[in-house]
């Protein structure tokens, strides 16, 4: 997952785009991704913190990844 670089988001989970001016808000979760996505962290990192830190199956995680990345994607945020 890379989010363009012009994508700004805060830890308390806004996303802003100003290429058009569309603002989004995250929840703690998908913020936290977001921001570890941002700093250079692999999916592969981030996924394996996350089954680590909350009890989810990894089935359940890389399904909610995935819509993760489609909404990401559907709203032009990623490289």
């Amino acid at each position: 997952m890379k989010l363009k670089k012009n994508i700004a988001t805060s830890e308390a989970g806004f996303i802003f785009n100003p290429a058009t001016g569309d603002s989004f808000a995250a929840n703690p979760l998908a913020a936290d991704i977001l921001a570890r996505a941002k700093a250079g962290q692999d999916a592969a990192a981030i996924k394996a913190d996350i089954l680590e830190r909350y009890d989810v199956a990894p089935g359940q995680l890389e399904k909610d990844w995935d819509d993760l990345l489609a909404q990401l994607r559907e709203f032009n945020l990623l490289d």
